[in-house]
């Protein structure tokens, strides 16, 4: 297993010109630390992979999400996504004014919307799967089959309430 020393993460000049170690203290011995990292690794990886469609990695969540369950409600994907419903609305409205999502009245409530994908976003959705299918190549480039799918355990685990 790969253990990051606090000492050995980063090289900084100091005020002479030097090199200067940053001590990390605690940091690098943190869950929330190290995930955080990576989560920031991967974000700007998929930011790269996805700069020309214009799409995030919670936007591209909730077109996965709403393309597989075609006609669910706000709170439903909300409750899938993690989020609370105004965020889930905000990135709606957001997917609607980009010609990706819909909103429909729901059949069996009129109170709330049914979402489903336009073509467009079904056509964007499908251009961004085979970069999503790149990128996570890319950012598990250094781990085994095996790491990759501890990782994969070990991080749905740590979500699970």
């Amino acid at each position: 297993m790969l253990k990051l020393s606090g000492k050995a993460m980063n090289k900084k000049k100091n005020s002479r010109g030097g090199a200067r170690k940053t001590d990390y203290g605690p940091l690098p011995d943190l869950i929330g630390y190290q995930l955080r990292r990576a989560q920031v690794r991967v974000f700007n990886d998929f930011s790269r992979h996805m700069a020309d469609l214009d799409l995030t990695p919670g936007q591209f969540g909730v077109l996965a999400l709403i393309n597989a369950n075609a006609g669910l409600n706000q709170s439903e994907l909300g409750n899938a996504m993690g989020v609370d419903r105004s965020t889930v609305v905000s990135v709606i409205d957001r997917l609607e004014r980009l010609g990706l999502a819909e909103r429909r009245p729901a059949p069996n409530d009129r109170r709330s919307y049914a979402l489903y994908l336009s073509e467009k976003g079904k056509k964007i959705l499908a251009m961004a799967r085979r970069r999503v299918m790149q990128h996570e190549k890319d950012i598990a480039r250094h781990l085994s089959e095996e790491e990759h799918t501890l990782l994969l355990s070990l991080l749905k685990r740590l979500a699970e309430d």
